[in-house]
């Protein structure tokens, strides 16, 4: 005796569009090869969707060794190190090459050990909703935790254009942070579930960049909020 399975009325109209349609919404499995990051995004970067602020920051708190040990985000270790030392050293430089040499290299070291924690920080807040109020706390967290830290390491270390430099590494951040929880939120520079490689996720970055850059007009011309913005595009839904 068989069973016949019922094909939800949304799953069945793709079918019957055509496998290519089909395929393109995650209905049928598919021989070919594909992206870790394609299909996988509904599941966020932890399993679960749809958390708010208040319930990421007891994750962090309550398990931080699954949350930001574990998920030590090597990937914003090696970009935010190299960025941010460039941004020393060229901030430096007016006061000789040896002060940017040492300001690049105190940079190097301290991002290369703390922004993958920072990096995990910021995964973890874009599973928040709205997507809005996660993108806000990254924008509020990482600044309080990793520039109070960065100036004290500087001020002993005896950078010589201090001020500035953690100035134009504020202003980085503010800007970086924005565009990470954009990326996260499609599957980029993550290492949690629905990881890509960092080769793949580079080979992306032209789009996401460009798109990251029409927030606002996309805002502008759909009378949206940031949640419209930085929320996955109904066509990857």
């Amino acid at each position: 005796m068989t069973q016949s399975v019922g094909i939800p009325k949304t799953n069945g109209a793709f079918l019957a569009a055509g496998p290519r349609l089909a395929e393109a919404q995650c209905v049928v499995p598919v021989l070919r090869a594909r992206a870790d990051w394609e299909c996988t995004y509904e599941a966020g970067v932890s399993g679960k969707t749809g958390v708010s602020v208040g319930e990421v920051l007891l994750r962090f708190v309550r398990e931080p060794g699954k949350y930001l040990i574990a998920r030590w985000n090597w990937k914003s270790a090696v970009l935010s190190s190299l960025f941010r030392a460039l941004i020393f050293f060229f901030v430096n430089l007016t006061a000789g090459w040896r002060a940017g040499l040492a300001a690049m290299g105190t940079e190097l070291v301290y991002r290369g050990i703390t922004s993958g924690f920072y990096g995990a920080l910021t995964e973890g807040f874009s599973d928040a909703e709205p997507a809005w109020a996660g993108s806000l706390a990254a924008m509020l967290a990482l600044p309080l935790t990793g520039h109070s830290l960065e100036l004290l390491v500087h001020w002993l270390r005896g950078t010589q254009k201090l001020v500035p430099s953690i100035t134009a590494s504020v202003i980085f951040t503010a800007f970086s942070t924005l565009f990470n929880v954009y990326a996260m939120r499609r599957g980029a520079l993550i290492v949690g579930k629905g990881r890509g490689s960092l080769v793949d996720d580079l080979k992306r970055m032209p789009r996401l960049v460009l798109e990251f850059i029409l927030v606002i007009p996309r805002w502008v011309t759909r009378g949206g909020w940031w949640t419209a913005a930085v929320a996955k595009p109904a066509n990857e839904a």
